[in-house]
């Protein structure tokens, strides 16, 4: 019986590195996701097909689906990272991928593959969902991570994450301001390594435990904020904390000097998404400076 299954995109407004120390951040499922399709074959062979957003295969392998090698591929690391998480899944969960049993597998992304909305963690929560498992564990044994992306693909609504040593706490929020349409979404045109971000910052050293209060505290504002004069002000002092931490300077300071509205890093810094305040008018800052991908807050976020 074929099977489809559906994971939101996810973009971290506040908490950057700090969720990973506990701290509560701030994430926002987007309307783009990526979607799973499983039909069962009568080879002993597992097909996997991964599809862009226009429908244009950009990877394809097969694994056999007893000895779990592979049998061929279009990209060998990638096709090694496929293999384990299938591997993964079945270590957690010994009745996943039942010897003799073959299936052809789709995936298909609704955003640009070099967006950094969740390519892995939609991959990893549509996996559990085929699975019948709990898809944190599953991410900490492949990608790793906080989580927080994992908790944006099962939820409809901004939400506030935090961990718990390593339990997620995961709290829907009311964030639609009032203000949002002065928000938009520009992309950087290059896609940033979340691993290498969080190298950076494992490296620092701070005290965590302020780190912690300083960035919960800040995004507990930002979530009851409802005026966009003091929504700049917080998303500036987010920015001047984490480039403290992070030793290194704020997208604004170092690409953006002379913007006259709030700019805010989402997720690693370095590359992807960034959030700039402003007016469509504004936005044409960005497209003078050769970035052309911007996208409304409401067109983005579910």
């Amino acid at each position: 019986m074929r099977q489809e299954f559906y994971s939101n995109g996810k973009l971290l407004l506040t908490g950057e590195y700090a969720v990973l120390d506990g701290a509560k951040a701030l994430a926002l499922p987007t309307k783009y996701g990526q979607v799973l399709t499983v039909e069962p074959t009568q080879t002993k062979t597992i097909s996997w097909k991964s599809l862009d957003k226009d429908g244009k295969v950009w990877f394809k392998a097969e694994f056999h689906s007893e000895t779990m090698e592979e049998m061929g591929s279009t990209d060998a690391k990638i096709s090694k990272t496929a293999l384990e998480i299938l591997v993964e899944t079945k270590h957690i969960c010994p009745d996943f991928l039942i010897a003799g049993k073959g299936f052809s597998l789709t995936t298909q992304l609704t955003f640009p593959k070099d967006w950094g909305l969740g390519s892995s963690s939609t991959l990893i929560n549509n996996i559990a969902q085929w699975a019948h498992i709990d898809p944190y564990p599953l991410l900490k044994n492949t990608f790793g991570g906080s989580g927080y992306d994992i908790a944006c693909a099962q939820y409809d609504t901004p939400i506030t994450y935090q961990l718990d040593g390593d339990s997620p706490i995961v709290e829907k929020v009311d964030f639609n301001p009032d203000f949002k349409t002065q928000l938009f979404f520009v992309y950087l045109n290059k896609k940033q390594n979340s691993r290498e971000g969080i190298s950076d910052y494992r490296n620092q050293t701070f005290n965590k435990k302020e780190l912690v209060r300083v960035i919960g505290d800040l995004t507990s504002k930002i979530v009851a904020c409802t005026d966009i004069t003091t929504f700049e002000t917080l998303l500036n002092l987010h920015e001047s904390v984490i480039s403290r931490i992070l030793q290194i300077p704020s997208v604004k300071h170092e690409l953006f000097p002379d913007y006259p509205r709030a700019i805010k890093s989402l997720g690693a810094w370095g590359g992807d998404f960034i959030l700039a305040v402003g007016d469509p008018n504004l936005m044409r800052y960005f497209s003078k400076k050769g970035y052309h991908t911007i996208v409304p807050y409401s067109e983005m976020i579910l």
